[in-house]
């Protein structure tokens, strides 16, 4: 197996967890959950499913940038040398990842700390606001894979 393969291989498998675990959360969990579940039982929950799929996360945004960058350089000689797929790819996760450093740094961090003092209504506003930038990183992310699978042929 090439580097390039490895890295071929590594950014897929990344970005299938990432995108693959946003669609699971919120378009699965979160509905069965609101569906089933008292406040308090469910942002605990919520706490405990971030709590195991963000470090998952972490390894990915530290892979996909990786490998990402190893192929353009390889393939393409750098960004001069990349077509527009690439650099809307570039451009788009970039944004996804920022958008989940301000959920881990900020919105996650308050929903921790409001579970851990029961104060329910407020942990309930910091899931909702997960919940919005996890539905536009889920969204980015389809764009993107969309662009990855199509973007030579446009």
């Amino acid at each position: 197996m090439t580097l390039v393969s490895l890295s071929i291989a590594l950014h897929v498998i990344s970005i299938v967890i990432w995108v693959g675990g946003m669609i699971f959360a919120h378009q699965f969990l979160r509905p069965a959950a609101a569906k089933q579940l008292e406040p308090p039982v469910r942002l605990t929950l919520w706490v405990g499913v971030f709590s195991r799929f963000f470090p998952i996360v972490w390894i990915t945004i530290i892979l996909i940038p990786l490998t990402g960058y190893y192929m353009l350089f390889h393939l393409f000689g750098g960004f001069a040398g990349a077509p527009v797929y690439i650099h809307l790819m570039n451009g788009i996760g970039t944004l996804m990842i920022l958008i989940y450093l301000h959920v881990y740094f900020a919105p996650f961090k308050r929903l921790k700390k409001f579970v851990a003092a029961q104060t329910w209504p407020e942990a309930g506003k910091q899931l909702n606001m997960i919940r919005s930038l996890v539905g536009l990183n889920m969204s980015l992310g389809l764009i993107v894979i969309a662009i990855a699978a199509g973007g030579r042929y446009f």
